[in-house]
């Protein structure tokens, strides 16, 4: 094996993050190989969302590296932060279409504004696109407002893969959906990556969707990565703070902090 093949397509190394006295990120390390579907879990305010703003270069971390494919992103503005950016496609939680613009105008945002290509070309591509998460071409000419919330989560995934980027974001994908459409979007993530060939970064703390789509897991407490490994091997970790997480025990490590941080 190369060393060319064998470079993470995402390497963080002792990332940190504070928000005043807030640490939010206290030394995050975590690498990303080519083809991963990793899903880091953890709680609400464990830092999942911030990680996701400093790689997409929207924070600054106080210190530590992110690199993307052996490019080293923190400090990086203007054209080269986005030329980074044009390989990341992203699935927001609340899909976050633009109500003024019709669907297929939704999918097509990116390729006619970041990459400037004609209307009819991109409504081509939208419209591929709707169909290849499952929507009928017709949906194309519908306003956001018309569309269910599983529709909207179809769309957001079709916009996300609209650029055919090489890594693909998801931020709580099954947020606000009920349990059987929330199957049918994490099973619609699995085959458009897969097909797309992209490397898959998702944020949530639904494990039930964490186990559908990941490859590999990785659990943020208190600022740093604690546990990283094979999502068929989380049952079996061993960490007493992933295993009450994942099982969602009310009792354990993680109340335990929680009570002496307030004593």
């Amino acid at each position: 094996m190369t060393a060319a093949t064998s470079l993470p397509k995402i390497q963080i190394r002792d990332l940190h993050v504070s928000f005043g006295k807030n640490k939010v990120l206290q030394g995050v390390n975590l690498d990303i190989a080519s083809g991963d579907s990793l899903v880091v879990i953890g709680g609400s305010g464990s830092g999942k969302s911030v990680l996701l703003k400093c790689i997409l270069g929207l924070l600054s971390p106080q210190s530590g590296s992110i690199k993307i494919d052996g490019e080293e992103i923190v400090g990086l503005s203007g054209d080269d932060l986005e030329a980074v950016r044009h390989k990341i496609g992203m699935l927001f939680q609340s899909a976050a279409l633009f109500d003024s613009l019709s669907v297929w105008e939704n999918i097509a945002f990116g390729l006619m504004q970041g990459e400037q290509m004609p209307r009819r070309e991109a409504k081509a591509v939208a419209i591929k696109r709707l169909v290849d998460v499952g929507l009928q071409p017709e949906v194309g000419a519908l306003m956001p407002a018309e569309l269910s919330g599983g529709m909207k989560k179809r769309v957001g995934l079709a916009r996300a893969i609209a650029t055919e980027p090489e890594i693909i974001f998801f931020d709580e994908p099954t947020t606000g959906l009920d349990p059987i459409m929330g199957a049918k979007i994490d099973k619609l993530i699995v085959e458009v990556t897969h097909a797309a060939g992209a490397t898959g970064l998702t944020i949530t703390h639904d494990m039930a969707s964490a186990r559908r789509i990941s490859n590999r897991m990785a659990m943020l407490f208190e600022g740093r990565i604690i546990w990283d490994g094979a999502t068929d091997q989380v049952e079996a970790c061993g960490n007493p703070y992933v295993e009450q997480f994942i099982n969602g025990r009310p009792d354990g490590p993680i109340e335990m902090q929680i009570q002496d941080h307030f004593l």
